[in-house]
C-alpha cells in the first residue's frame, strides 16, 4: 500500500536526488572539456526563466531535467575528443554509482542506506539511458549513439545542422531574445 513515508520518498528522489544526480551528469561534460581545453562553458540546469547564474552555472525555473552543457569553442577537435565529451557524462555517474555501492557494501553508507541505494539506482538510469545509442523523440541522437556514430563513421551521421553542443554564447542570445518575448507579452496583457 502506497503510504506517507512512500510519497516522502517520492518528493525526496524527484527534489534532491534526481536534480543532483542530473547536476552530477552535467558535471561530466565539463570535467571532461576542462581537460580538453573548452572556451567559455556552462552548465544551464532547468528551463524557462534564469534564477540565477553563478560563473559558468546558470539555473533555471523549470523542470530540472531538461539541463545541459555548452561551451563556445574547443582546442582539440578530433573524433577522440568529441567521443571523450560526450563519454563523460556515462562515466561520471558510472564511478560514482559504482563508488556508493562500494562503501554501502562495506557498511559504510549504512546509516542513509535508502537515500543510497535510490541514488545508485538513478546513476544508473542515467547510465543505460545515456549508453544504449538511440534517438530521442525529437529525433537527436543520445550520448551513446554519438559515441557509435563517432567510433563507427568518423563523424556524427543523424544530418542535423546543429552542432554537438551548442556554443554558450548561442544559448545565452536565445535566452535573452525569448525573455524579450515574454515581456512583450506580459506588457501586452497589462
Amino acid at each position: 500500500m502506497f503510504g506517507f513515508s512512500d510519497l516522502l520518498s517520492v518528493a525526496i528522489s524527484a527534489f534532491i536526488i534526481l536534480p543532483i544526480v542530473v547536476f552530477l551528469r552535467e558535471s561530466g561534460y565539463l570535467i571532461v572539456s576542462k581537460i580538453l581545453g573548452v572556451e567559455n562553458p556552462r552548465i544551464t540546469i532547468g528551463s524557462g526563466p534564469r534564477i540565477f547564474k553563478i560563473g559558468i552555472f546558470d539555473v533555471r525555473k523549470y523542470y530540472h531535467l531538461y539541463s545541459w552543457f555548452s561551451y563556445d569553442d574547443i582546442r582539440r577537435k578530433s573524433k577522440f575528443t568529441y567521443v571523450f565529451i560526450y563519454a563523460g557524462p556515462i562515466l561520471v555517474n558510472l564511478l560514482l554509482a559504482l563508488v556508493i555501492n562500494a562503501l554501502l557494501a562495506n557498511g559504510i553508507l549504512n546509516e542513509y542506506k535508502d537515500f543510497w541505494e535510490r541514488f545508485i539506482f538513478y546513476a544508473f538510469y542515467y547510465v543505460l539511458f545515456d549508453l544504449i545509442p538511440m534517438k530521442t523523440l525529437n529525433g537527436m541522437p543520445n550520448n551513446g549513439m554519438i559515441i557509435y556514430e563517432m567510433l563507427r563513421y568518423g563523424k556524427r551521421t543523424d544530418y542535423n545542422q546543429q552542432p554537438f553542443i551548442p556554443t554558450t554564447t548561442d544559448v545565452e542570445k536565445e535566452y535573452q531574445e525569448q525573455m524579450k518575448q515574454i515581456k512583450k507579452k506580459k506588457e501586452v496583457q497589462e
